[in-house]
């Protein structure tokens, strides 16, 4: 079969980092990212889709934003198994059960395993919920054993951890111990690859799409074939606009270019934070450059923390650890035949009286 898994979506997300105007294009984002995944699962040819909990940011949603998940994945035309988690646990008056559910969906609505037969595929797909906001019970692999089809997937949110989680800690151990040909997890915010833990394959595909400054770069989903030999899937890139924090040095650069050259790839869409270090060869006003930077991305924020340039040589040969220091390398520098060499004593230079300034 061809299987998509998806997870922490966090619709209604408050995105409360942007200005208001932004928070609410980037919450219709959200919910408009929902329809695009099914497009293009549908175009695509999946066969099932695996949500791994979090679908929502709290068990109080705006019930419009249910309704129109509820329809959005009834255009898939694949079988859907959702797993409530930690923000979106199954419970009375919740969102998921306000909501008719078309025929396709199946939601696991206990936080018991419960298993569902996929005949057509000779497949069977096990599941459990959060049925509040913590589950301190940690994820036994046993649970999930036993089903006796060829293909034998898994639906669960949780921490990965050898160690205890109010977020119900699984262990690789217990992983091992399903014996599923695949095991969708959800819970971490970052895609860390396909792990293996017996013969089961696990993995998160991260949130989507990222909220924040701790959840920077590509977000997606994991798509691929599963057969009963196993599971190949690859992390597809998928959401639209990104977070990217990143550090531009403007040593020897000019400011402006040094904050292109520090952003990835075509970054139009993204939400960015760039902190400019380094020596500034001259003063410039904040302002001033991100007008000189306005349509690099969707929104920008500058931080700067440079110092001026200064004479690396000013004091070498002093009687003092850093004329010491600055004596030896002045020789090298001076000792060395091109410009590269220079350069990285020059750099080492720099490095040394930052340390020695106690400045990073």
């Amino acid at each position: 079969m061809k299987l998509l898994h998806a997870a922490d979506l966090h619709l209604d997300s408050a995105f409360a980092g942007l200005p208001e105007e932004k928070a609410a294009l980037c919450r219709q984002e959200s919910r408009d990212i929902l329809r695009r995944l099914v497009d293009w699962a549908n175009d695509h040819a999946a066969d099932v889709m695996l949500l791994a909990g979090d679908l929502f940011d709290s068990d109080r949603l705006y019930s419009q934003t249910a309704r129109t998940l509820a329809l959005t994945l009834g255009r898939f035309r694949g079988r859907i198994f959702l797993a409530p988690g930690n923000h979106d646990f199954y419970a009375p008056g919740s969102g998921y059960s306000a909501v008719d559910w078309p025929e396709n969906v199946h939601i696991f609505t206990s936080r018991t395993p419960q298993t569902v037969l996929l005949p057509e595929w000779n497949a069977s797909v096990t599941g459990a919920a959060f049925t509040a906001a913590e589950e301190w019970e940690p994820f036994a692999g046993a649970a999930f054993a036993g089903s006796e089809e060829a293909i034998r997937l898994g639906v669960v949110h949780g921490e990965v951890t050898r160690g205890e989680s109010k977020y119900r800690a699984i262990s690789p151990a217990e992983i091992g111990k399903t014996d599923l040909t695949y095991l969708a997890l959800g819970h971490v915010h970052r895609y860390g690859g396909v792990q293996r833990a017996g013969a089961t394959a696990y993995a998160y595909p991260g949130c989507l799409p990222g909220r924040g400054f701790d959840e920077t770069g590509d977000k997606g989903f994991l798509f691929g074939d599963v057969t009963a030999e196993g599971a190949d899937l690859e992390f597809i890139p998928f959401a639209r606009r990104r977070y990217q924090s990143v550090t531009a040095d403007v040593t020897d650069r000019d400011p402006a270019e040094a904050v292109r050259q520090a952003l990835e790839g075509d970054c139009g869409q993204d939400i960015c934070r760039v902190l400019l270090t380094g020596a500034r060869r001259g003063d410039f006003s904040l302002p001033a450059l991100e007008g000189e930077l306005t349509g690099l991305c969707a929104s920008l924020t500058l931080t700067d923390e440079t110092y001026p340039e200064e004479d690396v040589w000013a004091r070498c040969g002093e009687d003092s650890l850093r004329g010491l220091f600055l004596q030896d390398l002045r020789e090298r520098y001076d000792a060395a035949d091109d410009e590269e060499g220079k350069k990285q004593i020059l750099q080492a230079a720099r490095f040394g009286l930052a340390a020695l300034d106690n400045r990073d």
